[in-house]
Protein backbone atom coordinates (compact mmCIF):
# COMPACT_ATOMS: atom_id res chain seq x y z
CA UNK A 1 0.00 0.00 0.00
CA UNK A 2 2.79 2.44 0.89
CA UNK A 3 5.50 3.49 -1.53
CA UNK A 4 8.13 4.82 0.86
CA UNK A 5 10.45 6.00 -1.89
CA UNK A 6 7.76 8.02 -3.64
CA UNK A 7 6.54 9.46 -0.33
CA UNK A 8 10.02 10.61 0.63
CA UNK A 9 10.61 12.11 -2.83
CA UNK A 10 7.40 14.16 -2.55
CA UNK A 11 8.42 15.15 0.97
CA UNK A 12 11.73 16.51 -0.28
CA UNK A 13 9.96 18.48 -3.03
CA UNK A 14 7.46 19.97 -0.58
CA UNK A 15 10.20 20.73 1.93
CA UNK A 16 11.45 23.39 -0.47
CA UNK A 17 8.19 25.36 -0.18
CA UNK A 18 7.34 24.36 3.40
CA UNK A 19 3.62 24.81 2.88
CA UNK A 20 0.88 22.50 4.11
CA UNK A 21 -2.80 22.77 3.20
CA UNK A 22 -5.36 22.29 5.99
CA UNK A 23 -8.92 21.03 5.51
CA UNK A 24 -11.59 20.42 8.14
CA UNK A 25 -14.49 18.08 7.47
CA UNK A 26 -17.58 18.81 9.53
CA UNK A 27 -21.09 17.64 10.20
CA UNK A 28 -23.93 17.78 7.70
CA UNK A 29 -26.10 19.44 10.36
CA UNK A 30 -25.72 23.22 10.55
CA UNK A 31 -26.60 23.35 14.25
CA UNK A 32 -23.73 21.01 15.14
CA UNK A 33 -21.21 22.86 12.98
CA UNK A 34 -22.09 26.22 14.51
CA UNK A 35 -21.93 24.99 18.08
CA UNK A 36 -18.64 23.11 17.64
CA UNK A 37 -16.83 25.71 15.54
CA UNK A 38 -15.10 27.40 18.50
CA UNK A 39 -13.41 24.15 19.55
CA UNK A 40 -12.23 23.64 15.97
CA UNK A 41 -10.78 27.16 15.84
CA UNK A 42 -8.88 26.62 19.07
CA UNK A 43 -7.47 23.32 17.85
CA UNK A 44 -6.39 24.79 14.49
CA UNK A 45 -4.61 27.67 16.26
CA UNK A 46 -2.58 25.21 18.33
CA UNK A 47 -1.87 23.08 15.29
CA UNK A 48 -0.75 26.13 13.31
CA UNK A 49 1.73 27.04 16.04
CA UNK A 50 3.17 23.52 15.93
CA UNK A 51 3.78 23.77 12.18
CA UNK A 52 5.19 27.29 12.56
CA UNK A 53 7.66 26.09 15.19
CA UNK A 54 9.01 23.63 12.62
CA UNK A 55 9.28 26.34 9.97
CA UNK A 56 6.16 25.45 7.96
CA UNK A 57 3.26 27.63 6.84
CA UNK A 58 -0.35 26.39 7.06
CA UNK A 59 -2.76 27.48 4.33
CA UNK A 60 -6.42 26.86 5.14
CA UNK A 61 -7.90 25.50 1.92
CA UNK A 62 -11.42 26.80 2.60
CA UNK A 63 -12.50 29.95 4.46
CA UNK A 64 -14.89 30.64 7.31
CA UNK A 65 -18.42 31.17 5.99
CA UNK A 66 -20.00 34.19 7.72
CA UNK A 67 -23.50 33.20 6.62
CA UNK A 68 -23.23 29.66 7.98
CA UNK A 69 -21.10 30.83 10.95
CA UNK A 70 -18.57 28.03 10.64
CA UNK A 71 -15.59 27.01 8.51
CA UNK A 72 -16.21 23.31 7.98
CA UNK A 73 -16.55 21.36 4.74
CA UNK A 74 -20.18 20.43 5.23
CA UNK A 75 -21.13 18.43 2.15
CA UNK A 76 -19.57 16.20 -0.49
CA UNK A 77 -19.73 18.69 -3.37
CA UNK A 78 -17.95 21.31 -1.31
CA UNK A 79 -15.20 18.82 -0.47
CA UNK A 80 -14.71 17.99 -4.13
CA UNK A 81 -14.44 21.66 -5.03
CA UNK A 82 -12.03 22.45 -2.19
CA UNK A 83 -9.59 19.75 -3.28
CA UNK A 84 -9.60 21.10 -6.84
CA UNK A 85 -7.83 24.19 -5.44
CA UNK A 86 -5.12 22.19 -3.67
CA UNK A 87 -1.98 21.20 -5.63
CA UNK A 88 -2.09 17.45 -6.19
CA UNK A 89 1.32 16.78 -4.67
CA UNK A 90 0.94 19.13 -1.68
CA UNK A 91 1.12 18.11 1.95
CA UNK A 92 -2.48 17.95 3.28
CA UNK A 93 -3.57 17.80 6.92
CA UNK A 94 -7.15 16.94 7.84
CA UNK A 95 -7.72 18.52 11.26
CA UNK A 96 -10.65 17.34 13.40
CA UNK A 97 -11.90 18.56 16.78
CA UNK A 98 -15.46 17.37 16.12
CA UNK A 99 -17.50 14.51 14.75
CA UNK A 100 -17.35 14.71 10.97
CA UNK A 101 -18.84 13.03 7.90
CA UNK A 102 -15.91 11.31 6.20
CA UNK A 103 -17.47 11.23 2.75
CA UNK A 104 -17.21 15.03 2.60
CA UNK A 105 -13.48 14.68 1.87
CA UNK A 106 -13.00 11.12 0.61
CA UNK A 107 -13.31 12.02 -3.08
CA UNK A 108 -10.56 14.61 -2.78
CA UNK A 109 -8.32 12.38 -0.67
CA UNK A 110 -8.74 9.43 -3.05
CA UNK A 111 -7.25 11.39 -5.96
CA UNK A 112 -4.72 13.41 -4.00
CA UNK A 113 -1.11 12.38 -4.69
CA UNK A 114 0.77 14.12 -1.89
CA UNK A 115 1.14 12.98 1.74
CA UNK A 116 -1.98 13.07 3.93
CA UNK A 117 -1.99 13.52 7.71
CA UNK A 118 -5.10 13.16 9.87
CA UNK A 119 -4.99 14.96 13.21
CA UNK A 120 -7.38 15.08 16.19
CA UNK A 121 -7.41 16.94 19.47
CA UNK A 122 -7.31 14.77 22.59
CA UNK A 123 -10.40 16.17 24.27
CA UNK A 124 -13.59 14.89 25.85
CA UNK A 125 -15.63 17.93 24.80
CA UNK A 126 -16.60 16.87 21.27
CA UNK A 127 -15.82 13.55 19.56
CA UNK A 128 -12.92 14.79 17.44
CA UNK A 129 -10.92 11.63 18.09
CA UNK A 130 -13.87 9.51 16.95
CA UNK A 131 -14.23 11.66 13.84
CA UNK A 132 -10.57 11.16 12.97
CA UNK A 133 -10.70 7.43 13.62
CA UNK A 134 -13.71 7.11 11.32
CA UNK A 135 -11.84 8.95 8.59
CA UNK A 136 -8.82 6.71 9.17
CA UNK A 137 -10.97 3.59 8.86
CA UNK A 138 -12.51 4.95 5.66
CA UNK A 139 -9.07 5.64 4.18
CA UNK A 140 -7.96 2.15 5.22
CA UNK A 141 -10.94 0.61 3.43
CA UNK A 142 -10.14 2.81 0.41
CA UNK A 143 -6.51 1.58 0.54
CA UNK A 144 -5.32 5.17 0.55
CA UNK A 145 -2.03 5.72 2.39
CA UNK A 146 -2.14 8.22 5.27
CA UNK A 147 -0.47 9.10 8.54
CA UNK A 148 -2.19 10.03 11.79
CA UNK A 149 -1.47 11.99 14.98
CA UNK A 150 -3.34 13.27 18.02
CA UNK A 151 -2.55 15.56 20.93
CA UNK A 152 -3.98 17.46 23.87
CA UNK A 153 -1.60 20.42 23.66
CA UNK A 154 0.20 19.92 20.31
CA UNK A 155 3.46 20.62 22.10
CA UNK A 156 4.17 17.15 23.58
CA UNK A 157 7.14 15.10 22.38
CA UNK A 158 4.97 12.37 20.80
CA UNK A 159 3.16 14.87 18.59
CA UNK A 160 6.10 17.12 17.75
CA UNK A 161 8.42 14.26 16.82
CA UNK A 162 5.71 12.59 14.76
CA UNK A 163 4.92 15.80 12.94
CA UNK A 164 8.58 16.35 12.23
CA UNK A 165 8.90 12.87 10.74
CA UNK A 166 5.87 13.45 8.51
CA UNK A 167 7.26 16.75 7.23
CA UNK A 168 10.64 15.16 6.52
CA UNK A 169 9.54 11.81 5.10
CA UNK A 170 5.86 12.17 4.15
CA UNK A 171 4.87 9.36 6.52
CA UNK A 172 4.88 8.43 10.22
CA UNK A 173 5.93 5.04 11.53
CA UNK A 174 4.08 4.25 14.77
CA UNK A 175 5.05 1.42 17.11
CA UNK A 176 2.55 -1.37 16.40
CA UNK A 177 4.34 -4.15 18.24
CA UNK A 178 1.25 -4.63 20.45
CA UNK A 179 -0.75 -5.79 17.39
CA UNK A 180 -0.42 -9.54 17.03
CA UNK A 181 -1.98 -12.04 14.63
CA UNK A 182 -4.06 -14.54 16.61
CA UNK A 183 -2.42 -17.94 16.81
CA UNK A 184 -5.24 -20.50 17.00
CA UNK A 185 -2.83 -23.15 18.27
CA UNK A 186 -2.59 -21.15 21.52
CA UNK A 187 -6.34 -21.34 22.18
CA UNK A 188 -8.06 -24.23 24.02
CA UNK A 189 -9.03 -26.92 21.51
CA UNK A 190 -12.68 -26.95 22.64
CA UNK A 191 -13.04 -23.22 21.94
CA UNK A 192 -11.44 -23.52 18.50
CA UNK A 193 -13.84 -26.39 17.77
CA UNK A 194 -16.81 -24.30 18.93
CA UNK A 195 -15.76 -21.38 16.75
CA UNK A 196 -15.38 -23.64 13.73
CA UNK A 197 -18.80 -25.17 14.38
CA UNK A 198 -20.49 -21.77 14.61
CA UNK A 199 -18.66 -20.60 11.49
CA UNK A 200 -19.85 -23.61 9.50
CA UNK A 201 -23.38 -23.08 10.74
CA UNK A 202 -23.33 -19.44 9.60
CA UNK A 203 -22.01 -20.37 6.18
CA UNK A 204 -24.50 -23.21 5.71
CA UNK A 205 -27.70 -21.81 7.23
CA UNK A 206 -26.78 -18.21 6.37
CA UNK A 207 -28.03 -15.07 8.12
CA UNK A 208 -30.05 -12.02 7.10
CA UNK A 209 -28.90 -8.50 7.90
CA UNK A 210 -31.94 -6.21 7.87
CA UNK A 211 -30.69 -2.73 7.12
CA UNK A 212 -32.91 0.34 7.28
CA UNK A 213 -31.22 2.59 4.70
CA UNK A 214 -27.55 1.89 4.04
CA UNK A 215 -24.87 4.33 5.12
CA UNK A 216 -25.00 6.76 8.05
CA UNK A 217 -23.26 10.08 8.63
CA UNK A 218 -20.76 9.54 5.84
CA UNK A 219 -19.30 6.39 7.40
CA UNK A 220 -17.89 4.82 4.26
CA UNK A 221 -16.00 2.36 6.43
CA UNK A 222 -19.27 0.99 7.80
CA UNK A 223 -20.53 -0.17 4.39
CA UNK A 224 -19.48 -3.67 3.29
CA UNK A 225 -19.99 -4.84 -0.29
CA UNK A 226 -22.29 -7.83 -0.74
CA UNK A 227 -19.49 -9.95 -2.21
CA UNK A 228 -17.45 -9.54 0.97
CA UNK A 229 -20.38 -10.18 3.31
CA UNK A 230 -21.83 -13.08 1.33
CA UNK A 231 -18.59 -15.03 1.71
CA UNK A 232 -19.30 -15.18 5.46
CA UNK A 233 -22.86 -16.40 4.94
CA UNK A 234 -24.46 -13.01 5.65
CA UNK A 235 -26.89 -11.48 3.17
CA UNK A 236 -28.55 -8.05 3.28
CA UNK A 237 -32.28 -7.39 3.40
CA UNK A 238 -32.44 -3.77 2.28
CA UNK A 239 -35.23 -2.08 4.17
CA UNK A 240 -36.35 1.55 4.32
CA UNK A 241 -36.73 3.92 7.23
CA UNK A 242 -39.95 5.10 5.60
CA UNK A 243 -41.27 1.54 6.06
CA UNK A 244 -40.35 1.81 9.74
CA UNK A 245 -42.39 5.02 10.05
CA UNK A 246 -45.30 3.36 8.24
CA UNK A 247 -45.19 0.37 10.59
CA UNK A 248 -45.09 2.71 13.60
CA UNK A 249 -48.44 4.13 12.48
CA UNK A 250 -49.96 0.66 12.75
CA UNK A 251 -48.90 0.24 16.38
CA UNK A 252 -51.74 1.09 18.75
CA UNK A 253 -51.43 3.57 21.59
CA UNK A 254 -52.24 0.79 24.05
CA UNK A 255 -49.36 -1.34 22.77
CA UNK A 256 -46.95 1.57 23.16
CA UNK A 257 -48.30 2.36 26.64
CA UNK A 258 -47.80 -1.27 27.69
CA UNK A 259 -44.12 -1.04 26.72
CA UNK A 260 -43.73 2.20 28.67
CA UNK A 261 -45.44 0.78 31.76
CA UNK A 262 -43.24 -2.33 31.60
CA UNK A 263 -40.15 -0.10 31.73
CA UNK A 264 -41.46 2.02 34.60
CA UNK A 265 -42.37 -1.08 36.62
CA UNK A 266 -38.80 -2.37 36.13
CA UNK A 267 -37.44 0.82 37.67
CA UNK A 268 -36.44 2.78 34.54
CA UNK A 269 -36.20 6.51 35.32
CA UNK A 270 -37.25 8.99 32.63
CA UNK A 271 -36.17 12.57 33.27
CA UNK A 272 -39.22 14.28 31.84
CA UNK A 273 -39.80 17.95 31.23
CA UNK A 274 -42.51 19.91 29.44
CA UNK A 275 -40.72 21.76 26.63
CA UNK A 276 -40.78 19.58 23.49
CA UNK A 277 -37.99 21.62 21.90
CA UNK A 278 -35.42 21.16 24.65
CA UNK A 279 -36.67 18.56 27.14
CA UNK A 280 -37.70 14.91 27.13
CA UNK A 281 -41.46 14.41 27.12
CA UNK A 282 -43.79 11.44 27.47
CA UNK A 283 -44.99 12.03 23.91
CA UNK A 284 -41.44 11.47 22.58
CA UNK A 285 -41.04 8.24 24.56
CA UNK A 286 -44.50 7.08 23.42
CA UNK A 287 -43.31 7.33 19.79
CA UNK A 288 -40.09 5.50 20.67
CA UNK A 289 -42.13 2.66 22.17
CA UNK A 290 -44.01 2.43 18.87
CA UNK A 291 -40.69 2.33 17.00
CA UNK A 292 -39.48 -0.49 19.25
CA UNK A 293 -42.53 -2.59 18.45
CA UNK A 294 -42.47 -1.71 14.74
CA UNK A 295 -38.78 -2.59 14.33
CA UNK A 296 -39.19 -6.01 15.97
CA UNK A 297 -42.25 -6.80 13.85
CA UNK A 298 -40.40 -5.94 10.66
CA UNK A 299 -37.41 -8.04 11.80
CA UNK A 300 -39.80 -10.95 12.25
CA UNK A 301 -41.54 -10.36 8.90
CA UNK A 302 -38.24 -10.65 7.03
CA UNK A 303 -36.70 -13.37 9.26
CA UNK A 304 -33.80 -11.04 10.09
CA UNK A 305 -31.00 -12.30 12.29
CA UNK A 306 -30.05 -8.69 13.03
CA UNK A 307 -31.31 -5.25 12.10
CA UNK A 308 -29.81 -1.77 11.93
CA UNK A 309 -31.58 1.59 11.86
CA UNK A 310 -29.78 4.36 9.97
CA UNK A 311 -31.02 6.71 12.67
CA UNK A 312 -29.77 10.05 11.47
CA UNK A 313 -30.58 12.02 8.33
CA UNK A 314 -34.22 11.71 7.35
CA UNK A 315 -35.45 9.72 10.34
CA UNK A 316 -34.46 12.46 12.78
CA UNK A 317 -36.92 14.80 11.06
CA UNK A 318 -39.75 12.25 11.15
CA UNK A 319 -39.53 10.64 14.60
CA UNK A 320 -37.69 10.81 17.92
CA UNK A 321 -34.24 9.19 18.06
CA UNK A 322 -34.04 5.39 17.93
CA UNK A 323 -31.64 5.02 20.89
CA UNK A 324 -34.19 3.71 23.39
CA UNK A 325 -35.56 1.05 21.02
CA UNK A 326 -32.03 -0.01 20.04
CA UNK A 327 -30.84 -0.54 23.59
CA UNK A 328 -33.99 -2.47 24.50
CA UNK A 329 -33.74 -4.77 21.48
CA UNK A 330 -30.16 -5.77 22.34
CA UNK A 331 -31.27 -6.88 25.81
CA UNK A 332 -32.62 -10.39 26.46
CA UNK A 333 -34.94 -9.09 29.19
CA UNK A 334 -37.11 -6.53 27.45
CA UNK A 335 -40.76 -5.53 26.95
CA UNK A 336 -42.64 -8.27 25.07
CA UNK A 337 -43.72 -7.62 21.47
CA UNK A 338 -46.50 -9.63 19.88
CA UNK A 339 -47.31 -10.61 16.32
CA UNK A 340 -49.86 -8.18 14.91
CA UNK A 341 -52.03 -11.05 13.62
CA UNK A 342 -51.51 -14.18 15.72
CA UNK A 343 -50.68 -12.54 19.03
CA UNK A 344 -47.63 -14.80 19.52
CA UNK A 345 -44.64 -13.23 21.30
CA UNK A 346 -41.82 -12.44 18.89
CA UNK A 347 -38.20 -13.42 19.64
CA UNK A 348 -39.32 -14.64 23.07
CA UNK A 349 -36.41 -14.88 25.51
CA UNK A 350 -33.92 -13.54 22.97
CA UNK A 351 -32.15 -10.30 22.19
CA UNK A 352 -32.99 -8.83 18.80
CA UNK A 353 -29.49 -8.04 17.59
CA UNK A 354 -29.35 -4.38 16.56
CA UNK A 355 -26.34 -2.58 15.07
CA UNK A 356 -26.25 1.14 15.75
CA UNK A 357 -26.12 3.60 12.85
CA UNK A 358 -26.30 0.72 10.33
CA UNK A 359 -22.57 0.20 10.90
CA UNK A 360 -21.96 -3.14 9.22
CA UNK A 361 -18.63 -3.59 10.99
CA UNK A 362 -20.57 -3.54 14.25
CA UNK A 363 -23.28 -5.75 12.70
CA UNK A 364 -21.07 -8.71 11.84
CA UNK A 365 -19.30 -8.46 15.18
CA UNK A 366 -22.59 -8.26 17.12
CA UNK A 367 -24.06 -11.28 15.37
CA UNK A 368 -20.99 -13.42 15.99
CA UNK A 369 -20.72 -12.21 19.60
CA UNK A 370 -24.38 -12.98 20.20
CA UNK A 371 -24.02 -16.53 18.93
CA UNK A 372 -20.75 -17.25 20.72
CA UNK A 373 -21.92 -15.78 24.03
CA UNK A 374 -25.23 -17.66 23.81
CA UNK A 375 -23.44 -20.94 23.13
CA UNK A 376 -21.14 -20.35 26.11
CA UNK A 377 -24.08 -19.57 28.37
CA UNK A 378 -23.24 -15.89 28.79
CA UNK A 379 -25.53 -12.87 28.50
CA UNK A 380 -25.44 -12.13 24.73
CA UNK A 381 -26.33 -8.43 25.02
CA UNK A 382 -24.08 -6.28 22.88
CA UNK A 383 -23.68 -2.60 22.16
CA UNK A 384 -21.58 -0.36 19.95
CA UNK A 385 -19.16 1.88 21.83
CA UNK A 386 -16.85 4.60 20.55
CA UNK A 387 -13.52 5.10 22.25
CA UNK A 388 -14.04 8.79 23.00
CA UNK A 389 -11.18 9.89 25.19
CA UNK A 390 -8.99 8.96 28.15
CA UNK A 391 -7.05 10.50 31.01
CA UNK A 392 -5.02 9.66 34.09
CA UNK A 393 -7.37 9.34 37.07
CA UNK A 394 -6.47 9.61 40.74
CA UNK A 395 -9.04 8.71 43.37
CA UNK A 396 -9.24 9.39 47.10
CA UNK A 397 -8.68 5.70 47.86
CA UNK A 398 -5.31 5.61 46.10
CA UNK A 399 -6.23 4.63 42.56
CA UNK A 400 -3.87 6.10 39.98
CA UNK A 401 -4.69 4.65 36.57
CA UNK A 402 -5.29 5.69 33.00
CA UNK A 403 -9.04 5.51 32.37
CA UNK A 404 -10.54 5.11 28.90
CA UNK A 405 -13.97 6.58 28.23
CA UNK A 406 -16.21 4.42 26.04
CA UNK A 407 -19.43 6.04 24.89
CA UNK A 408 -22.26 5.64 22.47
CA UNK A 409 -25.06 8.10 21.83
CA UNK A 410 -27.44 6.34 24.18
CA UNK A 411 -28.38 2.78 23.23
CA UNK A 412 -26.64 0.52 25.74
CA UNK A 413 -28.55 -2.58 26.96
CA UNK A 414 -29.69 -2.45 30.62
CA UNK A 415 -28.03 -5.79 31.45
CA UNK A 416 -24.69 -3.98 31.07
CA UNK A 417 -25.60 -1.60 33.93
CA UNK A 418 -24.69 -2.40 37.51
CA UNK A 419 -28.33 -2.09 38.62
CA UNK A 420 -30.02 -3.24 35.39
CA UNK A 421 -33.24 -1.40 34.60
CA UNK A 422 -33.22 0.21 38.05
CA UNK A 423 -29.95 1.85 37.09
CA UNK A 424 -31.22 2.95 33.68
CA UNK A 425 -32.27 6.52 32.96
CA UNK A 426 -33.53 8.43 29.97
CA UNK A 427 -32.32 11.89 28.94
CA UNK A 428 -33.41 13.93 25.93
CA UNK A 429 -31.16 13.69 22.92
CA UNK A 430 -29.57 17.12 22.20
CA UNK A 431 -31.75 19.40 20.02
CA UNK A 432 -28.79 20.24 17.75
CA UNK A 433 -28.71 16.61 16.61
CA UNK A 434 -32.32 15.51 17.14
CA UNK A 435 -35.01 18.19 16.72
CA UNK A 436 -37.77 15.74 17.73
CA UNK A 437 -35.90 14.54 20.81
CA UNK A 438 -36.19 11.04 22.18
CA UNK A 439 -34.83 9.27 25.25
CA UNK A 440 -31.43 7.74 25.64
CA UNK A 441 -30.88 4.46 27.49
CA UNK A 442 -28.20 5.48 29.93
CA UNK A 443 -26.53 3.86 32.92
CA UNK A 444 -23.31 3.16 34.80
CA UNK A 445 -21.68 -0.03 33.56
CA UNK A 446 -20.96 -3.03 35.74
CA UNK A 447 -17.33 -3.24 36.89
CA UNK A 448 -15.18 -5.91 35.32
CA UNK A 449 -13.55 -7.02 32.11
CA UNK A 450 -15.02 -6.25 28.70
CA UNK A 451 -14.56 -7.67 25.22
CA UNK A 452 -14.22 -4.79 22.77
CA UNK A 453 -14.01 -5.90 19.16
CA UNK A 454 -14.85 -4.81 15.67
CA UNK A 455 -14.92 -6.17 12.13
CA UNK A 456 -13.35 -3.86 9.54
CA UNK A 457 -12.25 -3.82 5.91
CA UNK A 458 -8.54 -3.70 5.12
CA UNK A 459 -6.86 -4.75 1.88
CA UNK A 460 -10.26 -5.74 0.52
CA UNK A 461 -10.99 -8.40 3.14
CA UNK A 462 -12.74 -8.51 6.52
CA UNK A 463 -10.55 -8.34 9.62
CA UNK A 464 -11.35 -8.46 13.33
Amino acid sequence: MADDGAAQKRARMNAETKVVYLVASGDLRLSANKLCWQAQQEMEAQLGQAFKALGWEVIRAHPFDPKLQHGFIWNQRMGMDVFRSIPKDAFVVVAEAVWQYSYHVLAGLRDHVGPVLTVANWSGQWPGLVGMLNLNASLTKMQREYSTLWSETFTDEFFVSGLGQWLREGRIQHDQSHVQVADLTQFPAELVSLGSELGRELRERKAIMGIFDEGCMGMYNGIFDDEVLNATGIYKERLSQSALIAEMRLVTDKEATDVFQWLVQCGFTFNFGSDEATELTKAQVHEQCKMYIAAIRIAHDFSCDMIGIQYQQGLKDMAPASDLPEGLMNNVERPPVFDRTTGAELFNGKAVVHFNEVDQGAAVDALVTNRVWTKLGFDPATTLHDIRWGSQYQSDDGMDEFVWVFEISGSAPPSHFKDGYKGASGERQPPMYFPLGGSTLKGVSKPGEIVWSRVFLMDGVLNV
